[in-house]
């Protein structure tokens, strides 16, 4: 069997496009049969993406490529053309010898249309009869034999969920042909198309569906209370309360133990290595690089299994209906709302899960504005400032806490009304969905999805956020700098304290110079002199030059800004909350003034908030795009946006004299 009228080598695999509607359980059969033997690609030309993967027929090998749900290949939606090229043989590294068509065995006169619509006179096809065990709870009765006699293809009743009816269905594929044409290409194809479907499903389709009228009702009472515009959104509000507090909750214990484990492995390279720059390359260019890239894992890991099982359930698709109605305000859809609320945990999993965004338009604002969400990465930042402009006063303390997330969200929102009225024009495209029928969700599928997004997270964004971190070191530690003369002498008294037994004071002398050696270093160093020169232009935000050292250094990771500032004010231990607000509190000007003013305490505040301080995400918004260009504009605007608010809160704090 292949693609008619095109020679194939008899010795390649069998490929097979698959193909059908969202919510047929497509994914579900393609990971049935492929398991890990898959991977995620994008096809030349688009930024959808379809999985391609491998198993074993009775004929021999068999390669599927699981080409993304559409409502109909003649709709102007990127993963519709997608498959109409696919199927169409223009992509010719994807160029398919026959077709798998999944259908919904309990909505077939959708499904029958969608698929006389695709049936193409030179592609094989196959059917699959997906769900026939929940058509069989609806009451309802197919006959495949009618089915497949009509259509002229193998037609498989299966349970992709089960495995039922699996194997029959790759025994088809073997004898797969070309289906009977019932709707050429012409005039009036669509309309020919229902005619054709609703013909089928008098012929094939039988049974009482009176089994399912209770089912029915209670379905309808659940999608009036998801979909009601205040009820909704309350239930909308507690399902997402409850799936961050698991990410925040769950992910703190792999997350330190893998910085427990690469801390281990910086140790081991430098034991292993002559000291010196190769020693500081490996533990703190490469482990460190890439310890910074893998740390994000288990909250990606957890929102993308998360998700992957609620979006099975079928409740997703009412939560996107909800807030539809408020997102496409500011011209957003309401499928931007799960990657806004996730950039909440990590702006790098929400910039990614806006790959179930259909319009290019929308994709490209939602990405955009994502990291205007305050990311936990920058509650370190926030504690340390919040503290610093109200000690003592944890209840006002609190609500600064609370308006830096509001301040990032209204900024977010009201960027996004500003792209779609500039760059990205028109307005939102309102969601078309058919709400899917609640199912118990398949663990095994959530499952090899996350381990799917986690090796393109690893593998695609790593590697360049490994570079950064290694070009962000090599500038804070070149050029080496002579440890002053301050330093040199504590480690003598140091030494001395040592041989008299005083070894509390002779490592608190240590500890001292170390600390004197770092901010030398940091200060000679390129970023150092870098800060120096770039300090005039933060100097109106009320930052002097060590300021703007940690803010540019905080480039590489927000929460870098709080070690680097307990390096600049000499906090012994920089992992102590208390010694780092301590030392801040105390640090000074050259003219003997504090650097930690009310004013430019509130500056710095409101500048985390709405700059774009992670490189990382630079680099995935990058991926995402395809292009710099993207990541550039994002990294302008937001950066212009902090500056100017920080400005503006500078300024207010000393007028009102505070």
């Amino acid at each position: 069997m292949q693609r008619l009228g095109t020679p194939r080598d008899p010795a390649a695999p069998l490929r097979l496009a698959m193909i059908g509607n969202p919510n047929t359980g497509k994914t579900t059969l393609f990971n049935r049969l492929c398991g890990l033997r898959s991977r995620t690609a994008n096809f030349p030309g688009s930024t959808v993406e379809a999985k391609l993967g491998t198993c074993r027929g009775d004929a021999g090998g068999i390669e599927l490529i699981d080409l993304p749900g559409s409502y109909g290949l003649e709709l102007e939606l990127p993963e519709s053309k997608l498959c109409r090229d696919c199927l169409a043989g223009e992509i010719p590294e994807f160029r398919p010898d026959a077709v798998l068509a999944v259908l919904d065995a309990s909505n077939l006169p959708r499904n029958l249309q969608f698929l006389a619509a695709a049936a193409r006179p030179d592609l094989p096809m196959v059917v699959a009869l997906n769900m026939i065990d929940v058509a069989a709870r609806r009451g309802l009765s197919i006959d495949a034999a009618k089915l497949e006699a009509r259509i002229g293809s193998p037609v498989v009743p299966i349970s992709a969920r089960s495995g039922r009816g699996v194997d029959e269905l790759l025994r088809a594929i073997d004898r797969a042909k070309a289906p009977e044409h019932p709707c050429p290409d012409r005039p009036g194809r669509s309309e020919m198309c229902a005619e054709w479907a609703s013909r089928m499903v008098a012929e094939s389709v039988g049974g009482a569906a009176s089994q399912g009228t209770a089912a029915d009702t209670f379905r309808d009472r659940l999608d009036r209370a998801f979909t009601h515009p205040v009820l909704g959104l309350v239930v909308f509000a507690a399902m997402m309360l409850g799936l961050f507090t698991t990410i925040f909750s769950l992910a703190s214990v792999p997350m330190d133990l893998i910085d427990l484990l690469f801390a281990s492995l910086g140790d081991a390279a430098r034991t292993m290595l002559p000291a010196g720059p190769l020693a500081d390359l490996v533990a703190d260019g490469i482990v460190g690089g890439i310890a910074g890239t893998v740390i994000f894992l288990p909250q990606i890991c957890l929102l993308f299994l998360l998700l992957s099982l609620l979006e099975d359930t079928g409740y997703l698709a009412r939560a996107a209906f909800v807030m539809d109605r408020l997102m496409c305000k500011v011209g957003l859809p309401g499928q931007a709302f799960i990657p806004l609320l996730s950039s909440h945990a990590c702006a790098l999993p929400g910039i990614m899960s806006t790959r179930l965004i259909p319009d290019r338009h929308d994709r490209l604002a939602t990405i955009l504005v994502a990291p205007f969400m305050s990311c936990s990465a920058r509650l370190p930042v926030y504690v340390l400032l919040t503290t610093l402009l109200f000690p003592q006063q944890p209840l006002r303390a609190g609500l600064a806490l609370a308006g830096c997330y509001l301040l990032g969200a209204i900024a977010g929102l009201a960027s996004a009304w500003l792209v779609r009225r500039t760059l990205l024009k028109g307005r939102s495209r309102p969601m078309v969905l058919e709400l899917p029928p609640y199912r118990v969700p398949s663990v095994r599928t959530a499952v090899l999805t996350t381990l799917d997004r986690a090796w393109v997270f690893l593998k695609n964004a790593g590697t360049v956020i490994l570079a950064i971190c290694v070009v962000m070191w090599w500038l804070s530690a070149y050029p080496a700098a002579e440890p002053p003369a301050e330093a040199d002498s504590l480690r003598s008294e140091a030494a001395v304290l040592a041989e008299a037994g005083e070894f509390a004071a002779a490592e608190a002398n240590l500890a001292d110079a170390e600390t004197l050696e770092a901010r030398a270093q940091q200060e000679g160093s390129f970023a150092g002199m870098i800060g120096r020169t770039v300090q005039p232009v933060f100097a109106p935000l009320g930052y002097d030059s060590n300021l703007t050292v940690a803010v540019l250094t905080s480039f590489l990771a927000r929460e870098v800004f709080v070690s680097t500032m307990a390096v600049l004010t000499g906090a012994e231990d920089p992992d102590d909350g208390e010694g780092v607000v301590a030392a801040v509190k105390r640090s000074t000007r050259p003219d003997g003034s504090p650097v930690f003013t009310t004013a430019t305490s509130a500056s710095l505040l409101v500048f985390f908030v709405l700059a774009m301080q992670c490189l990382p995400t630079l680099a995935v918004t990058r991926r995402e795009t395809g292009s710099w260009r993207w990541a550039g504009l994002q990294l302008v605007w937001m950066s212009t946006v902090a500056y100017a608010a920080a400005f503006v809160a500078y300024r207010a704090v000393l007028w009102s004299g505070m």
